[in-house]
């Protein structure tokens, strides 16, 4: 597009909806993160994500004529609309995709230098539930959940009534607590059953993978057709257990980089120096064991994570 998007700062501090003198652009720049992170948790790409802050940014530069008292709400309810829109295409489009699609993972450490990334991120398992929703369930899900927005301000946002948005937050949660009940694990006891997985996997050690992972564990490999992954997602221990043995056993040297990746535990694997795959664990209730396991080597999806992290000096061999 011609029009550029301004650069993204950071602002999230003060009264919802206050309004601010706009200069040149100044209003959507405050906003810009929120707008972001809420629409990035609506479609899980960060291509797509950054196409719509791109035409939100288009619609609210062809009003700057006019007064808008709550430009907060103005923006939000514009990007909401162009992400049902863009919601809609990708989910026709995904229907041709190459084995388990899934979301595209962001580096969430402490100093990831893209805040509007790391801020209000839903955890990438979460993000995998939520595509079993309706676009306007996962909107109003994610508005109501993560950015506590009331039933009124979501109904001004899409354009429903009250009554109709407490219906959709209602059956969109419940759709999402009978696939992923919601439980609170410390980073140290999220770390620690990471470790005992990836210790276990390096070593293609059967024994000990069988100990760590849950007897439900499932596993996603999103390969997007250009890279072998497998085309289905495999469940239950022992299957997963052998599966992540033998793809262990076939590896070259590697070296493995633990990361936050959506605000949950994560590695990156690299092979040569070049980022090869992304993971992401989800560990069970309690901490002892993994349920989740969620693998990127769709080599488009790892492009931010590869400019962003660097390999570890020490390498591995299976």
């Amino acid at each position: 597009m011609d029009t550029p998007v301004p650069p993204s700062k950071t602002s999230r501090d003060g009264p919802r909806d206050r309004p601010v003198p706009d200069a040149g652009g100044e209003d959507f720049l405050v906003h810009r993160e929120l707008l972001f992170s809420i629409v990035y948790n609506m479609l899980g790409t960060v291509a797509d994500t950054e196409d719509v802050v791109q035409e939100t940014w288009l619609s609210w530069a062809a009003v700057q004529d006019k007064e808008i008292a709550h430009p907060r709400a103005y923006l939000v309810r514009i990007a909401v609309n162009h992400a049902l829109t863009q919601m809609r295409r990708a989910r026709r489009s995904r229907e041709s995709y190459i084995g388990p699609w899934l979301p595209e993972p962001v580096l969430t450490e402490p100093d990831t230098p893209d805040t509007a990334i790391r801020t209000e991120s839903v955890s990438l398992a979460m993000l995998v539930v939520l595509e079993t929703l309706t676009p306007l369930q996962r909107a109003v899900f994610v508005l109501r959940e993560a950015f506590a927005y009331d039933h009124g301000e979501i109904a001004a946002i899409l354009g429903r009534s009250p009554a109709a948005v407490r219906q959709l937050a209602h059956r969109a949660k419940e759709r999402v607590e009978a696939r992923r009940p919601r439980y609170d694990l410390d980073r140290g006891t999220q770390r620690i059953v990471t470790e005992r997985f990836l210790d276990a996997a390096i070593g293609g050690d059967l024994e000990a993978l069988m100990d760590v992972l849950a007897p439900e564990v499932v596993m996603w490999s999103d390969g997007g057709g250009k890279r072998r992954a497998a085309l289905r997602v495999i469940e239950g221990r022992e299957k997963v257990a052998r599966l992540v043995a033998a793809v262990s056993a076939q590896l070259p040297t590697f070296s493995v980089r633990l990361v936050r990746i959506n605000g949950g535990p994560g590695a990156v694997l690299f092979i040569g120096g070049t980022l090869y795959a992304a993971a992401v664990f989800d560990p069970a209730p309690g901490g002892e064991r993994v349920r989740g396991i969620y693998g990127l080597i769709n080599p488009d999806k790892l492009e931010r994570l590869a400019a962003a992290v660097h390999p570890p000096a020490e390498r591995l061999a299976p």
